[in-house]
């Protein structure tokens, strides 16, 4: 083996031993002059800082009707935010230090977490973390069916975005599918306090623009959520070769509950998850634990990415190949995280649903550890990626994946890169009533790839990432999921929801003045184009028409794709060595 590929297994070896972790930094850091609002990863898509005026932390319903009634009176502009923060869009930034816009955190409003067993509901406040609810619905002999894989969102935040698991059966993976019942607050007239409380069901028609709102409705206050009774899940991860998977992957979905894919290209590796409930009565306490959201040593994760960007600089794809191979053998030695009681001793490995559906152990701590953290952490110098998420109709999803591996059997190496993450992550949703949500059942792909400290410094095999988000978003009219995403993925989006114009009927009833609206906001749900200069293709804020969308001083220039044609991206053409 390699030295490359034993010095990558011992630091992902390293991993395992980390249990305490700092929990992450709070999204909102204040000083005497203001304060300024990050997501997690510390930066937003376009780099700029999100500079606001105030912030209050409610934490009762009532006091976030009057922090909303307040700025409503003073003509303010508002946004919410959790204590997480885990949106890439800046949908979050209510505006600038002008002292006409207010930021509102949820992450004190979460006092409150209501189960009914007669009913099989929960109510929860909007800034309960998902941990919390899926902890207390488990203690009264219940489940919560859906849910995304990383545990660190709130419940108002999570149905806001879009978040999901994965599964066609019955409501489906995404969690805004199982409300059946929210609280809002939106601006009123000066006569009813300049902010009220509206509570809306299944029955309301405003219910199917709110359960999915991106926040530009009103302030979500409460959440309530259809259970079912408590379950266990088996899973089975089966790494096979990956041709024809795309034929196969709606037998997939339709024979097992919570199925997903992890494709692996450069591999030509898929992973089948065979994901199921079973009765609680089957034996097994097993916990899912995934490798990505595990607490990190700082050390390890900062030779990570120290390692990543000396084969960015070297144009060392053939590293790239050594690293992804050691993280692909290492995820499947160690059941990429699972475990059937403290270590990963083979499969099945059977647990309750509420250690099962949801992971992000490094998001928690026994006591004040600065050692080890979530490897994305903005503190160290850690990872640091975009993620591209493209919802197909599944129709057209089988065929997108044959264009993507002829553009990987071009140069089967140019995808390590992406191998070095996650590959692609492949989930299944159901069709949605939610104004934006998907009117079919549709296919969810993830992909995550190395982000350059400095924006304007180019990445390695930046066209074929490129190509792919293209391809995705415009030759297969894949939606953008509204949390995650460059700028770009967003041109044209009103045109791929038949019921927007239902939505914006419902925001002009709900918030008639764009109280709850943003520049940035606006780029995302009207799907607006940034204007284009130097270097604006880099991080996806235009695509490239010109050279000097990319970088020609480093040797990138705007090149048409390799397989779909009307692509343009920004592609290394190094030096001519002829004189």
């Amino acid at each position: 083996m390699a030295g490359t590929e034993c010095f990558i297994l011992g630091l992902l070896l390293v991993t395992l031993l980390g249990t305490d972790a700092m929990p992450p930094p709070p999204p909102i850091q204040c000083n005497s002059t203001g304060c300024i609002l990050h997501n997690s990863y510390g930066v937003w898509g376009d780099r700029q800082d999100c500079w606001i005026s105030g912030v209050s932390y409610p934490t009762t319903e009532e006091e976030l009707r009057l922090a909303v009634a307040q700025a409503n009176q003073r003509k303010f502009k508002v946004k919410a935010v959790s204590g997480f923060s885990h949106t890439i869009p800046k949908l979050a930034c209510p505006g600038t230090p002008s002292g006409n816009a207010v930021l509102i955190s949820t992450a004190r409003l979460d006092s409150t977490i209501q189960v009914s067993s007669a009913d099989l509901t929960v109510t929860a406040d909007a800034g309960v973390s998902l941990r919390r609810l899926i902890d207390k619905v488990e203690e009264a002999g219940l489940s919560l069916v859906a849910s995304p894989y990383w545990e660190g969102v709130s419940v108002g935040g999570l149905i806001s975005t879009g978040a999901h698991g994965s599964s066609w059966w019955g409501k489906g993976g995404a969690v805004h599918d199982h409300v059946v019942g929210l609280s809002l607050v939106v601006p009123a007239t000066e006569s009813e306090g300049y902010a009220k409380i509206i509570r809306l069901d299944s029955h309301d028609p405003l219910f199917n623009a709110a359960k999915l709102s991106l926040g530009v409705l009103g302030v979500i206050s409460k959440v309530k959520l259809a259970l079912e009774p408590g379950f266990k899940r088996s899973i089975t991860n089966n790494f096979i070769d990956d041709a024809g998977f795309e034929d196969e992957f709606m037998d997939l979905a339709k024979k097992h509950e919570f199925a997903d894919i992890t494709w692996y290209p450069s591999r030509y590796t898929a992973v089948y998850r065979y994901d199921d409930r079973v009765p609680l009565n089957s034996f097994g306490d097993g916990v899912n634990d995934f490798i990505g959201f595990q607490s990190n040593s700082v050390l390890v994760s900062a030779a990570v990415r120290a390692i990543e960007k000396a084969l960015e600089t070297a144009q060392n794809v053939n590293g790239k190949c050594r690293m992804a191979a050691s993280v692909v053998a290492f995820k499947k030695l160690v059941g990429n995280g699972l475990k059937n009681n403290l270590i990963f001793t083979g499969y099945p490995v059977v647990g309750h649903q509420g250690k099962m559906q949801t992971s992000g152990s490094c998001l928690y701590s026994s006591e004040k550890s600065t050692q080890s953290t979530c490897a994305w952490d903005p503190r160290i110098k850690g990872l640091f990626f975009y993620e591209t998420t493209a919802i197909f109709p599944r129709s057209r999803f089988a065929d997108f994946i044959r264009d993507v591996k002829k553009l990987r059997d071009l140069k089967p190496e140019n995808f390590c890169g992406l191998d070095v993450y996650n590959g692609f992550l492949i989930r299944f949703i159901r069709a949605s009533e939610a104004y934006l949500g998907q009117a079919e059942d549709s296919v969810v792909v993830d992909f995550n790839y190395y982000r350059a400290d400095e924006a304007s410094t180019p990445r390695l095999n930046q066209d074929v990432w490129e190509e792919v988000e293209q391809m995705a978003f415009f030759k297969y009219g894949a939606k953008p999921h509204w949390a995650k995403n460059r700028n770009l993925a967003f041109l044209g989006v009103q045109q791929k929801y038949p019921n927007f114009s239902r939505f914006l009927a419902a925001k002009k009833q709900l918030d008639p003045e764009n109280m709850f609206s943003s520049d940035w906001s606006d780029e995302i749900l009207f799907g607006k184009a940034a204007a284009n200069g130097d270097g604006c293709a880099l991080e996806g804020q235009c695509i490239c028409s010109e050279d000097s969308h990319c970088n020609p001083g480093k040797g990138y220039f705007c090149k048409p794709g390799l397989v779909y044609k009307e692509a343009r991206v920004c592609c290394y053409s190094p030096p001519s060595k002829d004189k």
